[in-house]
C-alpha cells in the first residue's frame, strides 16, 4: 500500500468529525461482553485502531485498565480529545496519533485490539502483522462493523441506499485516480485474518444492538457517510436536494418521535 493512498483513505476523513460523532451508533457494550469473555480476564490494556472519534474507545473505560484510542485523522482524533478532556482527562485512557501498519507500541502489550469500522481502509498483510506483534500471547483482534443501513422502514432504508450510491457515484467521478481512496471488502475480512497464519483461532460473531433515533439523527447518519462527504468536497450539490428529499421522508416515517433503530453487526476476531 503505496503513502499516496493512505493519505487519501486518511483526508476522506476530514471536516465533518462533529457530524460523525453525533450522529454514528455508539459502539454496543456487546463487544465488550463478548471479547472479555473469550479473554477470560478484565483486560491490562485495549487498543482502538482507527478509533474515530472514539466513539468505539469509550465503552472500555469502565472494563480495562488502560485503554488507547489510535487514529490518524486529526480532525476526527480532535473530536476525541475534547470530549476527553471535557470528561476530565480521565487517567486510563488517551488517544494517540497513529497508523495501523505502525502502531508505536510496545511488542506484546496489548490484550485486546479492536477496530470498530475501519479495518476496511487498513493494508491487511502489514496491517495484522503490527497487530500479532503487539498482542499478547492469547490476546484477541476484532474487526467489527455494522450493516448500512441500520433496520427501521424499508422506504426509507431503499432511499438511504440511494443516495449514498448517488454519492459514492459522483465522488468516483469527481475525484482523479490520484485523490481516490480505496477500501478492501469487509467482507474478506475473516479470510484476511485467517491467511495471515497469525492467529490460532478465528472465527465470525453476529449480534444485534438497538439505539433510539430521531427522524434528524437518522438523516444526519446518513449524512455522515464518507462518500457522501467526499462528494460534497468535491462540489456535487445535486446532492443537496436528494439529501433535502431524505430528510423529509424520514420526518414522515418518525412522525415527531423517537423509534429504536435495528443495528446488525458482524465481527471477525483472531486470537493469538
Amino acid at each position: 500500500m503505496n503513502q499516496q493512498i493512505r493519505h487519501n483513505n486518511v483526508e476522506r476523513f476530514k471536516g465533518f468529525g462533529t457530524l460523525y460523532d453525533q450522529n454514528r451508533p455508539a459502539a454496543p457494550l456487546e463487544v465488550v461482553d463478548i471479547l472479555t469473555h473469550y479473554l477470560g480476564k478484565k483486560p491490562r490494556f485495549v487498543a482502538d485502531v482507527g478509533c474515530g472519534t472514539g466513539l468505539s474507545t469509550w465503552i472500555w473505560l469502565d472494563h480495562a485498565e488502560r485503554v488507547i484510542g489510535v487514529e490518524p485523522s486529526e480532525d476526527m482524533r480532535s473530536v476525541g480529545i475534547a470530549k476527553w478532556e471535557a470528561a476530565g482527562k480521565p487517567d486510563q485512557l488517551r488517544f494517540a496519533a497513529g497508523m495501523s501498519h505502525d502502531l508505536g507500541l510496545p511488542d506484546d502489550s496489548v490484550d485486546i485490539l479492536t477496530c470498530s469500522q475501519s479495518f476496511h481502509w487498513m493494508e491487511p498483510e502489514s496491517t495484522l502483522r503490527e497487530f500479532a506483534r503487539v498482542l499478547r500471547p492469547g490476546g484477541i483482534f476484532a474487526a467489527y462493523d455494522c450493516d448500512w443501513p441500520p433496520v427501521l422502514n424499508w422506504q426509507l432504508e431503499a432511499a438511504y441506499q440511494q443516495l449514498v450510491s448517488t454519492a459514492d457515484e459522483l465522488a468516483s467521478r469527481l475525484s482523479s485516480a490520484e485523490q481516490q481512496a480505496h477500501k478492501w471488502n469487509k467482507e474478506g475480512h475473516l479470510q484476511q485474518i485467517q491467511q495471515s497464519g497469525l492467529f490460532r483461532y478465528n472465527r465470525e460473531i453476529v449480534f444485534h444492538h438497538q439505539e433510539p433515533f430521531t427522524a434528524e439523527r437518522y438523516a444526519n447518519l446518513a449524512l455522515s457517510q464518507g462518500g457522501l462527504q467526499t462528494a460534497l468536497k468535491l462540489g456535487a450539490t445535486e446532492l443537496n436536494d436528494m439529501a433535502d428529499d431524505f430528510r423529509r421522508q424520514a420526518e414522515l416515517v418518525f412522525d415527531g418521535k423517537s423509534k429504536e433503530v435495528l443495528f446488525s453487526y458482524r465481527m471477525r476476531i483472531g486470537i493469538i
